[in-house]
């Protein structure tokens, strides 16, 4: 069994509790990602379409959260939304040094 299976696992069996803690961790991290995008544009060149991405899977996920989808389908949508945000980070933070 895998690290995914697994964390699906238990985020199906304590749903309840992990739902407040996702969607604080996946705004905090998009947050972050949008601060970090914001601090790398200038006048001449806005990154919209990176604000973009970025907001779109923070929406995405609540609304599917808010939705209240199945749990397989909510924990794929939580590591999609985690994955674009750390790697928007990335990206930001390697172009902010």
């Amino acid at each position: 069994m895998n690290f995914l299976n697994q964390y699906r696992q238990d985020f199906r069996q304590n749903y309840i509790l992990y739902i407040p803690l996702t969607i604080i961790l996946q705004s905090c991290l998009g947050s972050i990602a949008a601060m970090f995008i914001l601090m790398n544009s200038t006048s001449g060149s806005f990154h919209f379409l990176e604000l973009t991405l970025c907001v779109i899977f923070a929406m995405g996920y609540n609304a599917v959260v808010y939705a209240q989808l199945k749990n397989n389908f909510i924990f794929n949508v939580l590591v999609a939304t985690l994955f674009v945000h750390v790697i928007l980070i990335i990206i930001n933070v390697i172009r902010f040094l």
